[in-house]
Parts: structure tokens; sequence; C-alpha cells
């Protein structure tokens, strides 16, 4: 009974890699189909030819080349912002007792209870107030601002399970505080620094409510909104095209992904020997 239990999880996993999997594959697989294939009634996940031209006409139309590249500035630009105030910010509220923890926790809960339609109004009128309406500055601060909450319990979750004692016996050695910081807790943050980083990203490359009311000019569209923009008059969608677009515009997402990937996982080892 034993001998049969290794093989079943890795058929149970290899299920679940397969249902997670399956949408990509989907939409991969659209993107190689012609339009009369799409709209056709018979159902195959391979092509009956494989229409290539979909992706040209997704690069050459709407601008997706110059969205990706908005995109990308945003979501990096965005990310270091939150990991730059998120992770002393933490550290603060993970360690400290008292009114400033409370207030801390109670602007975090607060923050995630109203829905986006109620915040983005004030936002707007702020925005326009300073000029950073149809901005990447804009959109990039409101980003940072709305991920941030989420990102400060993340970390210091992380905080919160690094034993105190490590910091103490480091200032019984004589190190100061910035040096505990740096050599003992900042490597053993490092694997939520990294998990952070990874949520901070994908939520504004994804992002598209906000996209959509801040920005008016077509060469400040993100990929999102890009991406709307192959639906056409009266409903009519470009599928294959839009496909496409979708499969080049996920693809920076899995490479940074695969980067942060081991770099959590170098985390990991790192702080299970400092630990």
């Amino acid at each position: 009974m034993r001998a049969l239990v290794r093989p079943a999880q890795y058929v149970a996993l290899a299920f679940y890699i397969l249902f997670l999997g399956f949408p990509l594959l989907w939409l991969i697989s659209a993107s190689l189909k012609s339009s009369g294939e799409l709209n056709s009634l018979t159902v195959s996940l391979i092509p009956q030819d494989f229409h290539w031209e979909n992706y040209s006409q997704a690069l050459s139309r709407q601008g997706l080349v110059r969205s990706a590249w908005n995109s990308a500035i945003v979501a990096v630009v965005s990310t270091a912002l939150v990991v730059v105030i998120a992770l002393p910010a933490s550290y603060v509220l993970a360690r400290l007792r008292g009114k400033i923890r409370a207030a801390g926790v109670g602007w975090i809960l607060v923050s995630q209870v109203f829905p986006v339609i109620l915040i983005i109004l004030p936002l707007f009128l702020i925005l326009r107030t300073i000029g950073l309406t149809d901005s990447l500055v804009g959109l990039t601060l409101v980003h940072t601002t709305y991920t941030l909450p989420f990102a400060l319990w993340m970390m210091q979750g992380y905080v919160s399970a690094i034993p105190v004692d490590l910091e103490e016996a480091g200032s019984m050695d004589g190190a100061s505080r910035f040096t505990v910081l740096r050599t003992i807790v900042f490597p053993l943050l490092m694997p939520g620094i990294v998990a952070t980083a990874m949520f901070s990203f994908v939520s504004s490359w994804n992002e598209f409510f906000f996209a959509l009311v801040l920005l008016q000019s077509p060469e400040n569209y993100t990929l999102p909104i890009t991406l709307k923009m192959f639906i056409g008059g009266e409903g009519k969608v470009a599928l294959g095209p839009l496909a496409a677009g979708s499969v080049l515009a996920a693809i920076p997402s899995i490479v940074f992904f695969s980067i942060m990937q081991k770099k959590l996982t170098g985390g990991l080892l790192s702080g299970a020997v400092k630990g």
C-alpha cells in the first residue's frame, strides 16, 4: 500500500499542473488559429493550421510594444518603491508595541475594506490637482499606494517569524543596530522581500481599472488597456491577435517569476544556514 502512495502523489501533482496550465495552453492554441477556426463550432486544442500572422498583427497594431514598455516602467518602479518602503515599515510594525503598531494595523485593515470603485474618484481629483493625470508617474504612485498595505502585511509576517534573540545575540557581540539589521535580519528576510516583489510586480503589471480611468493618451497606455483595444465597435473582437497579444503580455511575468524563484530559493537556503 505504501508503495502506491508516491506514484499516486505524482499523478495528482501532474493533474494539478495540467489543471493550472490548461488555460495557458488554450490561449496559446487560440493565438495560432485563424479567425474562421476560432469562430467555428469545432473545438480542438491543436490548430488545424498554424496562423503565425496573429503575432505580427498583434505587434503591429495598437502600439503593443510601447504599451509593454510603459507597463514595465510602472511595474518595476512601483515594485521598487513598495519594497523600499515596506522593508523598514514592516520591521517597525512587527517589533514595536503600542499605539504606533495599532494605528499601522488599523490602516492596513481599513485600506483593504474599501473597494477600488470608492477611491478612484478622490484619487483622480488629487492627481488632477497636482497635474499627474494621464501620466505614468501618477499611475506609478497610485499602484504603489494601493499595493503597499498588503505588502506591509506580508512582510511584517516574515519579520515576526525572525526570533528577537538573534538580534539580541548580535547586539551582545558588539554589533551596532544597523549591522544587526544588515547581517542578520536582512538575509533572513530575503524570502519575504522576494515574495513581496513578486506580488507587487504582478499586481501592477496586470492592473486595469486605475489605468483605464487615469490614462487618456494612447502613448501612455499600459498593456491591459492596449489589449482592450482589440475589442472593436459593437463588441467585435479580433480573437486571434488578442490571444497572441495576451500570450506576449504573459511572457514578462513568467520571466520575472523564473528569476525571482531562484532568488527565493537562495534566500530560503541562506535563512536556513543563518538560522
